[in-house]
């Protein structure tokens, strides 16, 4: 089976579903690199639609990004000002307002995953660089939020978390890792990258931002 990726949706609910008209469900595994919510116009509509494919598609994963570990904090602790701050404030408010309850979507959160393996290649939300444990979800350089040139693993790399703010992917041969975090919500597009079970590059989507996810 092939496999379809796409990039950080922040929010962008309108342009999640037209890149979604390219996923060929008997062929390709869905895969989602986080950051479903935040900044964008929709994060109760991109939540709910992730809970609905994953519940619906066993060939559908959706990863956890940075976002969704904060949400996580803010709701086991009940506070997180670095979230809210940066749009976790206008997510509460619109989940609210779509009747989402935090405890109910709990569970759903905490069961994301942190990457997707196989022989072939990796998919993480913000990619492996040099450090000690890349796992350790709280630690600076770790798969959730690392922001260092990721390293050369032996394998594909494919991640997001830093914005291109560019309708174009970029792959890094150095590393052999795509960064497909086009920048949705900044109004430049959400990317699909979509290869087959050996790592081999089929095709690159990028679909233009929905002015409506943003305005």
């Amino acid at each position: 089976m092939n496999y379809f990726i796409i990039g950080d949706i922040h929010g962008c609910y309108y342009t999640l579903n037209q890149l979604l008209t390219h996923w060929k469900r008997e062929e390709e595994t869905l895969i989602l690199v986080g950051d479903l919510i935040d900044r964008g116009k929709y994060s109760a509509e991109v939540v709910l639609k992730a809970m609905e494919l994953t519940s619906a598609y066993d060939n559908c994963i959706i990863l956890k990004g940075n976002h969704e570990a904060e949400l996580i904090q803010y709701i086991t602790e009940g506070s997180n000002e670095n979230w809210t701050r940066q749009g976790g404030d206008a997510t509460l408010v619109h989940f609210a307002q779509k009747g989402i309850q935090n405890e109910v979507i709990l569970p759903w959160l905490i069961q994301r995953p942190l990457c997707y393996e196989t022989p072939h290649f990796i998919v993480t939300h913000a990619g492996i660089a040099e450090t000690e444990d890349p796992f350790l979800e709280e630690g600076d350089d770790s798969v959730l939020w690392n922001r260092k040139p990721l390293k050369a693993i032996g394998k594909l790399q494919i991640h997001g978390h830093t914005p291109l703010k560019s309708n174009q992917a970029q792959y890094t041969p150095d590393s052999d890792s795509w960064n497909i975090d086009t920048g949705a919500y900044y109004g430049y597009g959400l990317t699909g990258l979509k290869i087959a079970a050996d790592a081999t590059v089929i095709e690159c989507l990028t679909i233009p931002t929905d002015q409506r996810d943003i305005r």
